[in-house]
Order: C-alpha cells, then sequence, then structure tokens
C-alpha cells in the first residue's frame, strides 16, 4: 500500500531539494506491518508538516484526507474500457434503476430493476469530446460506435485488432496488442495521478522480489506528470471556476478526469442550498 500527499500546484509532496517526502511504503497484513492506523496517518501528516514548515513557509496548506472506501464506487457513466462492444450495436452502461427521490425501483418480484445508460462522452488529447453514439440523423443514431471505431477517430488503426486478449493478460509491456488495451492507456480513460501510476507498475517486469516490487512502485509514482495530477483543477479553471469552486467540483464529483457539462447548474444549486441553510 502507498500513502502519499499530492498538490495540483507541486505534485507529490517533496522538500525542495527532492531529498525528503512523506510518501509511505506500507506492507499491510497480518504479520507484516499490521494496518494503516490514525497513528499512521499522524505521524504521515507530522513529517508532511515538517517539510511544509520548512521549504514552503510562506504558502497556506490545507491537508484534506479521502476515504478509501469511497474508491469503490465510481459514477454510473463514468470512462471504462471493459466490457466495451468491439463493433458498432446498443449498448450502455448497466444500473440499477433509481425513482426521482433516488431510491431504488423494485419489479414484481421483488428485485431491484435495472435499466442501461450511455457511457459518458471520452476527450481527444486537444480537449475536444469525442461521443461514443452516433448522433441523430445518422444512419446508426443512438448506437455505441464501437471500441474499432472510437480508436479510429482517435488516429489508432484498430480494424484488425481484436477486441482484447485472452482475459485480458497482454503481453509485459504491451500497449497496442488489443482494442481494450489501447484504450485502457488512453489519457481520459487513466484514473488521475494514482491510475496512471499503476498502468506505468503494471510495464515494469514482474518479480518476487520485494525489494524489486517497492523500486517499481516509487518509479512508477515519480513518473507521473504534474499535467496528469492536476487535470480537474485544470478543467475546472478552463470552465470559469476560482479556486475555491474549484476544490468544491474535486471533492462533489467523482469521475476524477473531466468535469461534467451540469457544473454550472450543480453549483448554483448547492450555494442556494447554503444560503438557505445559513438564513434558517
Amino acid at each position: 500500500m502507498v500513502a502519499d500527499f499530492v498538490s495540483a500546484d507541486y505534485g507529490w509532496l517533496r522538500s525542495r531539494d527532492g531529498k525528503e517526502s512523506a510518501r509511505v511504503l506500507f506492507r499491510a497484513g497480518k504479520g507484516r506491518d499490521g494496518y494503516f492506523t490514525n497513528d499512521e496517518i499522524l505521524a504521515q501528516a507530522e513529517r508532511a508538516m515538517v517539510i511544509l514548515e520548512k521549504d514552503y513557509p510562506d504558502e497556506d496548506h490545507i491537508f484534506v484526507f479521502d476515504n478509501a472506501t469511497t474508491h469503490l464506487k465510481r459514477a454510473d457513466d463514468v470512462l471504462s474500457a471493459r466490457n466495451m462492444p468491439r463493433s458498432c450495436r446498443a449498448w450502455g452502461v448497466e444500473r440499477l434503476m433509481k425513482d426521482a427521490e433516488g431510491k431504488l425501483v423494485y419489479g414484481a418480484d421483488g428485485k431491484p430493476i435495472k435499466e442501461k445508460i450511455p457511457m459518458k462522452h471520452g476527450t481527444f488529447s486537444d480537449g475536444a469530446l469525442q461521443d461514443f453514439y452516433y448522433p441523430p440523423g445518422h444512419e446508426s443514431a443512438g448506437l455505441f460506435k464501437g471500441m474499432t471505431k472510437i480508436l479510429e477517430e482517435r488516429g489508432f488503426d484498430a480494424l484488425n485488432l481484436k477486441a482484447q486478449c485472452k482475459k485480458f493478460n497482454c503481453a509485459t509491456g504491451a500497449t497496442n496488442c488489443c482494442c481494450r488495451r489501447i484504450l485502457y492507456n488512453q489519457p481520459d480513460f487513466i484514473n488521475q495521478c494514482w491510475g496512471y501510476a499503476k498502468r506505468l507498475y503494471r510495464c515494469y517486469p514482474s518479480s518476487s522480489k520485494e525489494t524489486d516490487l517497492e523500486q517499481n512502485v516509487m518509479r512508477a509514482l515519480d513518473a507521473v506528470p504534474l499535467l496528469t495530477i492536476s487535470r480537474r483543477f485544470i478543467d475546472a479553471y478552463h470552465k470559469g471556476l476560482n479556486g475555491a469552486q474549484a476544490a468544491w467540483a474535486a471533492k462533489e464529483y467523482r469521475g476524477h478526469r473531466v468535469l461534467p457539462s451540469t457544473l454550472m447548474a450543480d453549483l448554483d444549486s448547492a450555494k442556494s442550498k447554503d444560503d438557505a441553510l445559513s438564513t434558517a
């Protein structure tokens, strides 16, 4: 397990000379390092504060800790190459249906009813949006384009590529062996800095030596570009938000990539609720 502090402005927390960090490599489990408890969290925070007070004394710093259990749930329509069909067809992301109040809808058999919704759009390298479904007026209007077409629009020759390698066990270091592998490595499909680091880590040679594994983890984390770390804040600023609003948006939305088109309406709604509570 790896625990570290990351900033949209500086990247991973480091001293000015790069010799000190608050990163923790924790070997969780019985008979190993045990469990990452409040004691470890406090100790790590103290190390971080020493670095900040010494090398960044003229700035205000806020520590934000996320709850790891939230990583188990992503937005229903979040980008994912998993289960994507290779060719054009009627396809969507399956989820449990909910009513207007956010409660599950049950069928006559007492089981939750499932529905399918379109996957959200992708993003080209220049920031332009890529719709994964054919638009109205097209002969295949409303249908999912398929991985082959999606990759073709991104400049890849995927006509003769298979959907995925057997059980998605691609050859070590392979990046263009199958449609799913190529999409898996696309920037808008990568889950911000941690996902980027995981992708790099999987490209390193496998080993049973703990020292090799630890070294690979450190190399992968240190190779994450600052642009990837700050991607969500860049998108927020691009949409006209200030610093406080960008921080709110980064906390509110869990897609970890670009922000939704309903952003400004959601922000106004949240502000109205706060105003109503403050005057109550």
